[in-house]
C-alpha cells in the first residue's frame, strides 16, 4: 500500500521508527535495540531517507544488511511525499520513542523470485518450506547451502517435528546461568579446600624430588588460567568446528553443520537459540574434564577446569547481550557487538572471537578496519 508524509508522521509520533530506501518504506521498531550502531542512531534517522547511510561512513552496510531490512518493507511513499520532514518535534523528543508495531516479518516464501527494493541486496531466493521442520530439509540443498545459511533472516526457526525434541532445543539464557554459577561456586570451593590441605605437587607422577608444591594461594591464578585456555578453546571451536564447511554432497554433515551453527547464523536473532542447552553441554564438559585429569594432578586439573567452565558461562551471556543487548557506544561492549554482527552479517570467514578479539590477532582472521576516503 501506498504511505503520505502525514501518515509517517502519524506513526512516528505514536511510537513507530520508519525509514525510507528512495520510496520504500520500511518499519524498523521492532529492530532498532538490536541494531549495533545502537537504539538512538536508529531513532534520529526516523522519518528520512537512509539510501545514503547504508553506503556509510560510519558503516558500510552489506548486501545481507540489505536483504534483511527487506523483512521490514512496510509499503510505497505516495508520489510526491518523499521528502518527510525530519522527526524534531515528534513525540516532544526530537527522536521516535518507544517501540511501536510488533517485531519483523516475514521474508518472502518459499519460490519467491522478485527484486529486492533497495540497492545492493540483490534477488532473494527461498530454498526450503519454512512450515516444516529445517533440519531434515537443509542436506538437500547441496552446494547452494553455504550461501543460503549466510543470508540471515528475522524469525524462529523450528528444527525437529518432536515437540519434546524441540523443546529440548531451546535455552532462555538465564537458563546457563541458573545451571553452571553453582556449580563454579561449589567447584571454586572443592579445588580450593583441597589444594589448602598442602597435598598437591605438580610433577610428582615423575619425580619426588623436583616436585613443585601447589599452595592454596595459587588458586586464583590457576583459575584465571583456566579462564584464559577457555578463550583460546572458544576462538578454535567457533572457527574449526562450528566454521567447517561441510562437503555439498553429504547430507549428513550438512545436517550436523546446521545442528550445531547453521541455524544460528541464519536466524541470528532467534532468543531461545543463542546459548548452549545444558545436557550436550555437560557431555562437552566431561570429555574436557577428562583430558585435563589425565594430564595434571586431580586438584589442579579441577581448579583449570573451573576457570575454564567460568570462561563459558561468561562467554554464553556476553553472546546474548552481543545480540540482544544496546551497549552504549564508546564502550568494550558496543565495538565487540559491531565486531561479531559483522561477522554474521559479511566476514563469516573471519572474526571467530566472542568475547574477546584477542585471537584474532595471532591467527590473523581478525575483521579488518573499514575505511573512506575523505571528499574534497
Amino acid at each position: 500500500r501506498s504511505f503520505s508524509a502525514a501518515e509517517v508522521r502519524s506513526r512516528c509520533a505514536q511510537g513507530a521508527c520508519l525509514v525510507r530506501c528512495r520510496r520504500r518504506l520500511y518499519d524498523l521498531s521492532g529492530f532498532v535495540r538490536l541494531h549495533p550502531g545502537g537504539e538512538q542512531l536508529l531513532r534520529r534517522r526516523a522519518g528520512t531517507d537512509v539510501t545514503a547511510a547504508l553506503d556509510g561512513p560510519p558503516h558500510r552496510h552489506s548486501a545481507n544488511a540489505r536483504r534483511w531490512l527487506e523483512q521490514y518493507y512496510l509499503g510505497e511513499m505516495e508520489s510526491g511525499d518523499e521528502q518527510v520532514p525530519a522527526a524534531t518535534g515528534w513525540a516532544g523528543h526530537g527522536v521516535c520513542g518507544g517501540y511501536g508495531e510488533s517485531r519483523g516479518r516475514d521474508v518472502p516464501g518459499p519460490g519467491y523470485t522478485g527484486s529486492i527494493g533497495c540497492p545492493g541486496a540483490g534477488v532473494y531466493r527461498d530454498l526450503v518450506d519454512w512450515q516444516k521442520p529445517l533440519l531434515w530439509q537443509v542436506g538437500y540443498l547441496g552446494e547452494k547451502y553455504d550461501e543460503w545459511v549466510h543470508q540471515p533472516v528475522d524469525r524462529p526457526i523450528r528444527l525437529f517435528h518432536s515437540d519434546i525434541l524441540e523443546y529440548l532445543s531451546k535455552t532462555a539464557w538465564y537458563v546457563v546461568f541458573m545451571v553452571w554459577a553453582p556449580v563454579v561456586l561449589y567447584l571454586s570451593w572443592v579445588s580450593y579446600t583441597s589444594l589448602a590441605q598442602g597435598n598437591t605437587r605438580l610433577f610428582s607422577s615423575f619425580t619426588t624430588e623436583y616436585s613443585i608444591p601447589v599452595h592454596k594461594y595459587y588458586f586464583p591464578f590457576i583459575f584465571l588460567l583456566g579462564m584464559f585456555l577457555w578463550s583460546l578453546l572458544e576462538y578454535l571451536i567457533h572457527r574449526f568446528v562450528f566454521h567447517m564447511k561441510p562437503p555439498a554432497s553429504n547430507y549428513y554433515l550438512i545436517t550436523l553443520h546446521f545442528l550445531l551453527h547453521g541455524q544460528h547464523h541464519k536466524s541470528p536473532f532467534d532468543s531461545s537459540r543463542l546459548v548452549f542447552p545444558p545436557v550436550p553441554a555437560s557431555l562437552v564438559m566431561a570429555f574436557f574434564y577428562g583430558i585435563l585429569q589425565l594430564m595434571l594432578p586431580q586438584v589442579l586439573g579441577l581448579s583449570v577446569f573451573v576457570g575454564g567452565l567460568c570462561g563459558y558461562v561468561i562467554y554464553d551471556m556476553m553472546h546474548y547481550y552481543l545480540h540482544y543487548g544496546s551497549p552504549k557506544k564508546g564502550t568494550y561492549l558496543y565495538g565487540l557487538k559491531a565486531y561479531h554482527v559483522k561477522h554474521h552479517f559479511e566476514h563469516q570467514k573471519s572474526g571467530f572471537g566472542i568475547s574477546t578479539r584477542f585471537w584474532d590477532h595471532p591467527f590473523r582472521t581478525l575483521i579488518p578496519e573499514e575505511t573512506f576516503e575523505k571528499e574534497d
